[in-house]
């Protein structure tokens, strides 16, 4: 785990996961409690939380995309994406991230 913090490109894996986590948090717990429950602190923890992730989920992505030459037609938009999708960034590590840096 370790060995992952040492590139930009595991930090962006790092980020990543962290980012698709508090997306589904955000999504299947918080929401449901906010609207069903009425009880909102969980949205307004976790949702500055996320907007944080990502923000740093974009920037690396960028300066990853930037280190790697990526094309943005081909590559650096699908990694951009992925942060919106429920699921999309564990996706893009699986796919793109991961064999780039294992």
């Amino acid at each position: 785990m370790t060995q992952l913090f040492k590139t930009k490109t595991g930090r962006l894996r790092i980020i990543g996961f962290l980012e698709g986590i508090s997306l589904l948090v955000l999504i299947f717990v918080a929401m449901p409690l906010k609207y069903c429950f009425n009880y909102p602190l969980a949205v307004q923890t976790l949702g500055p939380i996320h907007g944080a992730l990502f923000v740093l989920f974009i920037i690396n992505t960028l300066s990853v995309g930037i280190e790697q030459q990526w094309k943005f037609a081909t590559t650096t938009w699908k990694v951009l994406l992925a942060c919106i999708v429920p699921f999309g960034t564990f996706y893009i590590d699986k796919k793109i991230l991961k064999p780039i840096n294992p």
